[in-house]
């Protein structure tokens, strides 16, 4: 696959197959992640894989709960986020085989170096046939003393992009773009 037909084709999944992704092919989209450029090359990255059904299923329920807490505080919530996190059967990771949580050493530019790497992730996930989301609603229980101690994940590092790994169990529709917003200053 070509670096254009990943870009163009590379979805969110979320729905996925009960088959595990093989060690391997994890240590290869890692590989691939780590080949993002950083904030004056620190290279600061950690990467937590889970694939334990129990302590997803553990992390999962944790992190929808915090999620829940955190927006009933809040009015400008969209309706659909409320409704996911109030529906009960509602799994934060869709039941996917794998988690990989991609955390940096924390500085200045955290969140672009964790975010550069996440892409270089899902678009080799992709390109490998596997399909990856980035769960919003894990992050901020993750960052909590109860998240950084179930993924075992030391002071030094923040927690920045939960990306769930699987293969995907049908295809996904592209989702209309709008067009780009565009200031030409010269």
């Amino acid at each position: 696959m070509d670096l254009e037909q990943a870009i163009y084709g590379r979805r969110a999944v979320r729905t996925y197959t009960s088959a595990p992704v093989l060690k391997g092919a994890i240590e290869q989209l890692i590989g691939a992640a780590i080949q993002a450029p950083s904030a004056v090359d620190t290279q600061p990255w950690h990467f937590t894989v889970i694939t334990d059904g129990a302590l997803l299923a553990q992390i999962a329920a944790a992190a929808k709960s915090h999620m829940a807490e955190l927006l009933s505080k809040r009015s400008d919530v969209e309706p659909r986020l409320r409704q996911h996190l109030e529906t009960p059967d509602f799994q934060i990771f869709y039941h996917a085989p794998a988690l990989v949580v991609i955390s940096v050493l924390a500085d200045d530019w955290a969140v672009e170096n964790a975010s550069l790497a996440a892409e270089n992730f899902m678009l080799a996930a992709h390109a490998a046939g596997l399909g990856t989301c980035w769960i919003g609603f894990a992050q901020h229980w993750l960052g909590t003393p109860a998240g950084r101690a179930a993924i075992r994940l030391s002071q030094e590092f923040t927690p920045v992009a939960p990306i769930i790994l699987g293969h995907p169990a049908e295809p996904v529709p592209a989702v209309p773009r709008r067009p780009a917003r565009i200031d030409w200053l010269g």
